[in-house]
């Protein structure tokens, strides 16, 4: 049977953001509301974000011609579309096509963007609540969505990918709740398989997962996990490793 999969598939968190240090800063303050000015999908990479993504960059040029990306999807938002440039430019990738999709951006928040754990509480403890109860994999607060509809869409990604890229390799860059997502989907996890890898840590920023195709696993031939939240290169290249939730913050289900 022909194989449907890409050879590699590097799934990236972009790198730190101004929001990811304003909602640290607000935490730390225990203010209920995270001043950023910006839409979710404006907010810009911090310098050090940029430093993380030019480490990432310079890793991916040093792998063997035949083994760098054929192509990079990308989310829409700010913050992970400059993650992709400083990584092509500094692995000297210029010519890989950089491709914009809807469909990985982060979890939307809906009323409860912008606010810290004790807004949430503040502000609506009934949803709060709720939450609690029902837990994150399933709860969708008012206009936003739950970890299953952003695996939803994901769903649709993927089966573009296995129609479009296959045997190439590709490099997604994403956000946080969308890594853990496609996660969820490549190694056919389940709720509490997930929601565990999510308690034991936050995707760091600039973090690599990645996925080689294996043609003896599975029935035929399927991804298999290579790499989990690696973030040598940026130790390598002195950038900090930062692991900051995005906005807004949300107590570990």
């Amino acid at each position: 049977m022909e194989q449907k999969w890409p050879h590699t598939l590097w799934v990236v968190r972009h790198g730190q953001s101004a929001g990811n240090v304003a909602r640290e800063e607000a935490e730390a303050a225990r203010l209920a509301t995270i001043d950023i000015a910006t839409r979710d999908v404006d907010v810009p990479l911090s310098a050090l974000g940029e430093r993380q993504a030019d480490a990432l960059g310079h890793w991916f040029g040093e792998l063997p011609e035949g083994e760098r990306p054929d192509a990079v999807l990308c989310s829409p938002y700010v913050r992970a579309r400059a993650t992709a440039r400083h990584v092509l430019d500094a692995a000297g990738l210029a010519d890989v096509p950089l491709v914009i999709d809807e469909r990985l951006r982060e979890k939307e928040f809906g009323i409860l963007d912008r606010l810290t754990t004790f807004g949430i509480r503040e502000k609506y403890p009934e949803l709060s609540a709720q939450r609690t109860h029902v837990g994150k994999f399933y709860f969708r607060p008012p206009g936003g969505e739950s970890w299953c509809d952003v695996i939803l869409r994901l769903r649709s990604f993927l089966e573009m990918v296995t129609r479009e890229y296959r045997r190439e390799r590709v490099l997604v860059v994403a956000h946080q709740v969308t890594v853990n997502c496609m996660r969820y989907l490549l190694e056919r996890l389940d709720e509490a398989q997930i929601l565990d890898i999510d308690r034991q840590a936050d995707v760091p920023n600039c973090g690599v997962t990645s996925y080689e195709f294996d043609p003896a696993a599975g029935h035929h031939g399927k991804l298999v996990l290579r790499l989990q939240n690696f973030v040598s290169p940026l130790r390598e290249a002195g950038a900090p490793v930062t692991v900051e939730p995005d906005v807004p913050a949300a107590p570990k289900a």
